[in-house]
């Protein structure tokens, strides 16, 4: 059997934490920056998160991290909003974001292009549909995009 990531180990630690706040746990992830570790717990919930809501979570996250103590290594921990202009990662990113702006980026060019933007009407297991400033309908299949982001501007 294959041993679990520090991400993995703090998902299982972490998500029963964050959904008793009514919270959804987005992503973990544990990087070395210059000389210092940083896991980072992000958390989001439809409206977006306050500071109180990442200070609810730190406390009882922190204790029980020190308590099972997962990682080696001294690190610094953060609980934090994702941003609105993070990259979708699972179908709930896709969903929440149907009627606001996204940027697409894709591997290789599509339709002599390799980014598209429009807001978001519809999105399944295999593609989304943008409607353009040019108001045309575009739908574009998940496996030609790199990256998917709401946008502000």
């Amino acid at each position: 059997m294959a041993k679990k990531s520090v991400p993995e180990i703090v998902k299982v630690l972490a998500e029963p934490i964050v959904e008793s706040f009514g919270l959804e746990l987005v992503d973990v992830e544990y990087v070395r920056e210059g000389a210092n570790w940083y896991l980072r717990v992000y958390i989001d919930k439809d409206g977006g998160v306050s500071l109180e809501d990442c200070e609810a979570v730190n406390k009882p996250l922190g204790e029980k991290l020190d308590e099972v103590d997962p990682i080696p290594q001294s690190y610094i921990f953060e609980v934090s909003s994702p941003g609105v202009e993070r990259p979708f990662k699972r179908s709930q990113d896709y969903i929440r974001a149907i009627g606001h702006k996204v940027l697409i980026k894709f591997y290789a060019p599509v339709d002599g292009s390799k980014t598209a933007e429009g807001i978001l009407n519809a999105y399944n297991i295999d593609s989304v549909t943008i409607t353009t400033e040019s108001t045309e309908t575009k739908t574009y299949m998940l496996d030609n995009i790199s990256k998917i982001n709401r946008t502000i501007f």
